[in-house]
Protein backbone atom coordinates (compact mmCIF):
# COMPACT_ATOMS: atom_id res chain seq x y z
CA UNK A 1 0.00 0.00 0.00
CA UNK A 2 1.42 3.23 -0.98
CA UNK A 3 1.57 5.60 1.75
CA UNK A 4 -0.64 7.94 3.86
CA UNK A 5 0.83 10.99 5.03
CA UNK A 6 -1.02 13.69 6.64
CA UNK A 7 0.90 16.70 6.87
CA UNK A 8 1.25 17.86 10.68
CA UNK A 9 3.53 21.06 10.26
CA UNK A 10 2.40 23.88 11.81
CA UNK A 11 2.62 25.98 8.74
CA UNK A 12 0.85 24.23 7.04
CA UNK A 13 -2.15 23.81 9.36
CA UNK A 14 -2.35 27.38 9.89
CA UNK A 15 -3.14 28.45 6.20
CA UNK A 16 -5.56 25.96 5.94
CA UNK A 17 -7.43 26.98 9.08
CA UNK A 18 -7.30 30.74 7.70
CA UNK A 19 -8.72 29.08 4.13
CA UNK A 20 -11.02 27.19 5.72
CA UNK A 21 -12.89 30.55 6.95
CA UNK A 22 -15.40 31.19 4.56
CA UNK A 23 -14.78 35.01 4.54
CA UNK A 24 -11.48 34.86 3.46
CA UNK A 25 -11.28 36.36 -0.26
CA UNK A 26 -10.46 35.44 -3.61
CA UNK A 27 -7.00 37.20 -3.69
CA UNK A 28 -6.13 35.67 -0.05
CA UNK A 29 -7.34 32.45 -0.82
CA UNK A 30 -5.65 31.86 -3.81
CA UNK A 31 -2.30 33.80 -2.04
CA UNK A 32 -2.68 31.34 0.87
CA UNK A 33 -3.34 28.03 -1.72
CA UNK A 34 0.03 29.09 -3.52
CA UNK A 35 2.05 28.83 -0.27
CA UNK A 36 0.50 25.54 1.19
CA UNK A 37 1.28 23.88 -1.88
CA UNK A 38 4.63 24.91 -1.76
CA UNK A 39 4.92 24.04 1.84
CA UNK A 40 3.23 20.43 1.08
CA UNK A 41 5.86 19.97 -2.01
CA UNK A 42 8.85 20.84 0.49
CA UNK A 43 7.37 17.53 2.80
CA UNK A 44 6.37 15.51 -0.20
CA UNK A 45 9.59 16.07 -1.72
CA UNK A 46 11.64 14.22 1.05
CA UNK A 47 12.53 11.13 -0.55
CA UNK A 48 14.38 12.83 -3.66
CA UNK A 49 17.46 10.85 -4.93
CA UNK A 50 20.82 13.01 -4.04
CA UNK A 51 24.18 12.40 -5.77
CA UNK A 52 27.12 13.52 -5.03
CA UNK A 53 28.97 16.23 -6.82
CA UNK A 54 32.61 18.15 -6.09
CA UNK A 55 31.98 21.86 -5.97
CA UNK A 56 34.73 24.52 -5.37
CA UNK A 57 34.00 26.84 -2.70
CA UNK A 58 36.12 30.17 -2.21
CA UNK A 59 37.80 28.69 0.54
CA UNK A 60 38.30 24.72 -0.72
CA UNK A 61 37.48 21.99 -2.82
CA UNK A 62 34.73 19.80 -1.45
CA UNK A 63 32.28 16.73 -2.29
CA UNK A 64 28.52 17.43 -1.61
CA UNK A 65 25.12 16.61 -2.36
CA UNK A 66 22.70 17.62 -5.32
CA UNK A 67 19.61 16.59 -7.09
CA UNK A 68 20.14 12.95 -8.74
CA UNK A 69 18.52 14.22 -11.89
CA UNK A 70 14.94 12.64 -11.66
CA UNK A 71 12.90 14.53 -13.75
CA UNK A 72 9.47 15.76 -11.96
CA UNK A 73 6.18 16.78 -13.40
CA UNK A 74 3.02 18.85 -12.11
CA UNK A 75 -0.42 17.89 -13.09
CA UNK A 76 -3.32 19.54 -12.17
CA UNK A 77 -6.71 18.03 -12.08
CA UNK A 78 -8.69 21.26 -13.78
CA UNK A 79 -9.82 23.10 -12.73
CA UNK A 80 -9.12 23.51 -8.99
CA UNK A 81 -5.66 22.13 -9.04
CA UNK A 82 -4.76 25.11 -11.22
CA UNK A 83 -4.32 26.86 -8.01
CA UNK A 84 -1.56 24.90 -6.58
CA UNK A 85 0.97 25.10 -9.83
CA UNK A 86 2.36 28.11 -9.01
CA UNK A 87 3.57 27.31 -5.29
CA UNK A 88 5.22 24.33 -6.55
CA UNK A 89 6.55 25.54 -9.18
CA UNK A 90 8.37 27.93 -7.03
CA UNK A 91 10.21 25.36 -5.40
CA UNK A 92 11.00 23.18 -8.39
CA UNK A 93 11.38 25.52 -11.47
CA UNK A 94 12.66 22.83 -13.50
CA UNK A 95 9.60 20.30 -12.84
CA UNK A 96 7.30 20.08 -16.69
CA UNK A 97 3.48 21.05 -16.14
CA UNK A 98 1.00 18.84 -17.49
CA UNK A 99 -3.19 19.48 -16.82
CA UNK A 100 -6.06 16.74 -17.11
CA UNK A 101 -9.36 17.74 -17.47
CA UNK A 102 -12.00 15.14 -17.05
CA UNK A 103 -15.91 14.33 -16.11
CA UNK A 104 -17.82 11.45 -15.83
CA UNK A 105 -20.84 10.53 -18.33
CA UNK A 106 -24.08 10.72 -16.16
CA UNK A 107 -25.35 7.53 -18.38
CA UNK A 108 -22.38 5.15 -18.49
CA UNK A 109 -20.75 6.79 -15.03
CA UNK A 110 -17.38 6.34 -17.09
CA UNK A 111 -14.57 8.63 -17.07
CA UNK A 112 -14.60 11.31 -20.64
CA UNK A 113 -11.48 12.93 -21.26
CA UNK A 114 -12.00 16.58 -22.47
CA UNK A 115 -8.44 17.60 -22.18
CA UNK A 116 -4.88 15.99 -21.30
CA UNK A 117 -1.54 17.39 -22.22
CA UNK A 118 1.63 15.86 -20.64
CA UNK A 119 5.03 16.00 -21.32
CA UNK A 120 5.87 13.93 -23.77
CA UNK A 121 8.77 11.65 -21.42
CA UNK A 122 5.95 11.45 -18.65
CA UNK A 123 6.63 7.71 -18.10
CA UNK A 124 10.17 8.81 -17.04
CA UNK A 125 9.02 11.50 -14.25
CA UNK A 126 7.94 11.67 -11.18
CA UNK A 127 4.54 12.84 -11.24
CA UNK A 128 3.25 15.03 -8.55
CA UNK A 129 -0.66 15.00 -9.21
CA UNK A 130 -2.43 18.24 -7.43
CA UNK A 131 -6.21 18.87 -6.34
CA UNK A 132 -7.51 21.04 -3.58
CA UNK A 133 -10.15 18.34 -2.18
CA UNK A 134 -9.99 14.84 -2.22
CA UNK A 135 -13.99 14.09 -1.79
CA UNK A 136 -15.06 10.67 -3.25
CA UNK A 137 -11.99 10.16 -5.17
CA UNK A 138 -13.68 10.06 -8.39
CA UNK A 139 -11.67 12.39 -9.99
CA UNK A 140 -8.27 11.72 -8.79
CA UNK A 141 -8.78 7.69 -9.68
CA UNK A 142 -9.52 8.97 -12.77
CA UNK A 143 -6.37 11.16 -13.51
CA UNK A 144 -4.47 8.40 -11.78
CA UNK A 145 -5.43 5.80 -14.26
CA UNK A 146 -5.30 8.31 -17.42
CA UNK A 147 -1.66 8.87 -16.50
CA UNK A 148 -0.68 5.40 -15.75
CA UNK A 149 -2.66 4.86 -18.91
CA UNK A 150 0.57 7.08 -20.82
CA UNK A 151 3.37 5.24 -18.81
CA UNK A 152 3.26 7.44 -15.82
CA UNK A 153 4.85 5.06 -13.05
CA UNK A 154 5.73 7.07 -10.30
CA UNK A 155 2.50 9.37 -9.00
CA UNK A 156 2.36 11.34 -5.77
CA UNK A 157 -1.28 13.04 -5.02
CA UNK A 158 -0.65 15.97 -2.80
CA UNK A 159 -4.71 17.47 -1.50
CA UNK A 160 -5.13 20.10 0.59
CA UNK A 161 -8.01 18.61 2.55
CA UNK A 162 -9.46 14.91 2.50
CA UNK A 163 -12.26 12.81 3.33
CA UNK A 164 -11.33 9.27 4.81
CA UNK A 165 -14.17 8.02 1.83
CA UNK A 166 -11.76 9.52 -1.21
CA UNK A 167 -8.49 8.25 0.22
CA UNK A 168 -9.75 4.66 1.04
CA UNK A 169 -11.17 4.75 -2.92
CA UNK A 170 -7.90 6.20 -4.03
CA UNK A 171 -6.05 3.60 -1.76
CA UNK A 172 -8.26 0.89 -3.22
CA UNK A 173 -7.83 1.97 -6.58
CA UNK A 174 -4.74 2.28 -7.34
CA UNK A 175 -2.51 0.79 -3.92
CA UNK A 176 1.13 2.57 -5.65
CA UNK A 177 0.33 5.65 -5.36
CA UNK A 178 1.49 7.89 -1.89
CA UNK A 179 -1.42 10.36 -1.02
CA UNK A 180 -0.33 13.79 0.77
CA UNK A 181 -2.56 15.60 2.70
CA UNK A 182 -2.64 18.67 4.69
CA UNK A 183 -5.86 17.19 7.15
CA UNK A 184 -7.44 14.36 6.80
CA UNK A 185 -11.43 15.49 7.54
CA UNK A 186 -14.46 14.04 9.12
CA UNK A 187 -16.41 13.21 6.08
CA UNK A 188 -18.34 13.40 3.21
CA UNK A 189 -22.07 15.07 3.25
CA UNK A 190 -24.79 14.13 1.23
CA UNK A 191 -23.82 16.47 -0.74
CA UNK A 192 -20.70 14.99 -1.92
CA UNK A 193 -18.88 18.11 0.27
CA UNK A 194 -16.37 17.26 2.68
CA UNK A 195 -16.81 18.20 6.21
CA UNK A 196 -16.22 20.50 7.75
CA UNK A 197 -13.56 21.15 4.30
CA UNK A 198 -13.13 24.42 3.23
CA UNK A 199 -16.18 24.72 0.33
CA UNK A 200 -15.94 24.79 -3.05
CA UNK A 201 -11.86 25.19 -3.87
CA UNK A 202 -12.45 25.95 -7.74
CA UNK A 203 -14.91 28.17 -6.77
CA UNK A 204 -13.25 30.23 -4.10
CA UNK A 205 -9.67 30.21 -6.38
CA UNK A 206 -11.38 31.97 -9.46
CA UNK A 207 -14.26 33.50 -7.52
CA UNK A 208 -17.36 31.95 -10.12
CA UNK A 209 -19.49 31.23 -6.18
Amino acid sequence: MGKFVEMDHPLIQHKLTMIRNKNVGTKDFRALVDEIAMLMTYEASRDLQLEDVVVETPVATTTKKQLAGKKLAVVPILRAGLGMVDGIVQLIPAAKIGHIGMYRDEQTLEPVEYFIKLPEDIDQRDVLLVDPMLATGGSAKDAILALKKRGAKHIKLITLVSAPEGVEAVQQAHPDVDIYTGSLDEKLNEHGYIVPGLGDAGDRLFGTM
